[in-house]
């Protein structure tokens, strides 16, 4: 139907009336194509960085490749140098100077690579009944329940007594043995299935099944714990550890499996890590695209998001600001000025309106799989507390630029007022007295080992990000 055969109210209803479309609707074929391909690439981020530490060797690496180098706080760089700081291994910021006067401002894309899993206790290895097992601890908000009966891959790094750091993953290649949480079988679970769902599986029951078999002694030997003295010999001999280096590792539990395509038409992809690695990659991408830019730009992989963005990897911390004085002062520039003109987007997910449990969203202000990146003016819960809510014309700005740059974009929050919600690092962005605003991919199942994102949204998500570190 052509502009002349519309009636009145249709033209007028296109001219005044917000109506988000489904992108596969909007988007060429071509493009479509384009974000499933966009999307191989990120399947293969996501299987190889299943915790923060492989996230930044990761990222690292493609720094590096293209011409990176680690921040000098005593030169003065020029137009077009890149530069980062990995920040212990566990958060990353990588920076290009731009053609623009520093006291113009930057932009900032901050993501974090941390996501919910089952992290060892100091002291995680006990023999209990001949089976040998290791006591966790759950980092982050997880659905216990949903850990259980699933295979697991051990991921993280040793630091031993003498300083030498070792990395483990056991779990990830065929040949390896994976790790698993028991359940109770149904036929004798009357009791626990009288408690409530958050408590059908309590944190002291996160217990990892690691072996079963002895060390092998003489039957007048009257050494005990003899499962766990065999699975400490395997460590040992693997590894060159002993049990008290268990106090000083950093050891995770994350889902074995790999990220893969769903649905008949494939247009969703379904993993370990969505919340919030979709927002790391495509931010990297688009930042790879951005090489020459007019504005100095800043791109952070933050650690310790789903904790509260506590410790010196976080960012509550102080490592951003920290960078900002440093960077500037070789020019005479006070970074507070920097800091006061500067942009950023807190790239991270958003919820996704799941017709099977619609109760929790309102329909109007949620996002919706395949309806492009979601801008988020506020997070927080309830009274809008733990939030920065971005102001009205720098929302008005953001939309704009996915407006002219043809992006597919939508609004929303994180469910219903009185629904709960949640936090994003950009209130600590925010306290530096920059302008932010939350942008993101729509999950669904978020924090389970196993969430759900369109290609779509993740492609268009990528273009908002380019668009922003390219603006003139």
């Amino acid at each position: 139907m052509t502009k002349e055969t519309k009636s009145q109210a249709a033209l007028l209803k296109e001219k005044l009336i917000m109506e988000p479309k489904n992108s596969g609707s909007v988007m060429p074929d071509k493009q479509i194509q384009k974000a499933y391909d966009f999307c191989d690439g990120y399947k293969k981020f996501l299987n190889a960085a299943k915790t923060e530490m492989e996230s930044v060797d990761y990222v690292l690496s493609k720094l590096i490749k293209r011409g990176f180098t680690e921040f000098d706080p005593q030169k003065k760089y020029a137009p077009g140098d890149k530069v980062y700081i990995n920040n212990r291994g566990r958060a990353l910021l990588f920076a290009v100077i731009g053609n623009k006067p520093l006291a113009d401002g930057v932009k900032i894309i901050a993501s974090h690579i941390d996501c919910p899993r089952i992290d060892l206790k100091s002291r995680p290895l006990y023999e209990e009944s001949q089976l040998a097992m290791l006591k966790t601890h759950y980092y982050g908000g997880v659905r216990k329940y949903q850990w259980v009966a699933t295979p697991l891959a051990l991921h993280g790094v040793i630091s031993k007594k003498d300083g030498e750091t070792i990395p483990v993953v056991i779990g990830e290649n065929d040949s390896d043995p994976v790790l698993c949480i028991n359940d109770l079988l149904p036929h004798l679970a009357g009791e626990q299935n009288q408690r409530k769902l958050s408590e059908g599986i309590k944190g002291e029951e996160l217990n990892v099944l690691v072996g079963s078999l002895p060390f092998k002694t003489e039957d007048s030997d009257k050494t005990t714990e003899k499962v766990k003295l065999n699975i400490m010999r395997l460590l040992n001999e693997k590894y060159d550890i002993v049990e008290s280096d268990f106090l000083s590792a950093d050891l995770s539990l994350v889902p074995a499996f790999k990220a893969r395509d769903v649905g008949f038409d494939l247009s969703m992809m379904g993993g370990y890590g969505h919340d919030d690695r979709v927002c790391a990659y495509t931010s990297v991408m688009a930042s790879f695209d951005a090489l020459k830019p007019e504005y100095t730009w800043i791109n952070i992989l933050a650690d310790k998001e789903e904790t509260g963005s506590d410790g010196a990897t976080g960012l509550d911390s102080r490592f951003l600001e920290y960078f900002v004085h440093d960077l500037a002062r070789p020019y005479g520039i006070s970074g507070s000025v920097v800091l006061q003109n500067s942009e950023c987007l807190s790239a991270d997910v958003s919820v996704a309106f799941d017709p099977t449990f619609p109760d929790v969203t309102e329909k109007r202000n949620t996002s919706y799989i395949s309806y492009g990146v979601c801008l988020v003016k506020y997070t927080g819960s309830r009274g809008k507390s733990g939030t920065s809510e971005a102001t009205a014309e720098f929302a008005g700005k953001i939309r704009r630029l996915l407006d002219e740059n043809k992006i597919i974009w939508q609004t929303g929050e994180l469910g219903k007022v009185d629904g709960g919600g949640g936090g994003t690092v950009a209130m600590f962005i925010a306290k530096l007295g920059v302008n932010v605003i939350d942008i993101g991919v729509p999950v669904l199942s978020m924090h389970s080992p196993f969430e759900v994102v369109s290609k779509t949204d993740v492609y268009n998500t990528y273009l908002a990000f380019k668009a922003f570190l390219a603006e003139k």
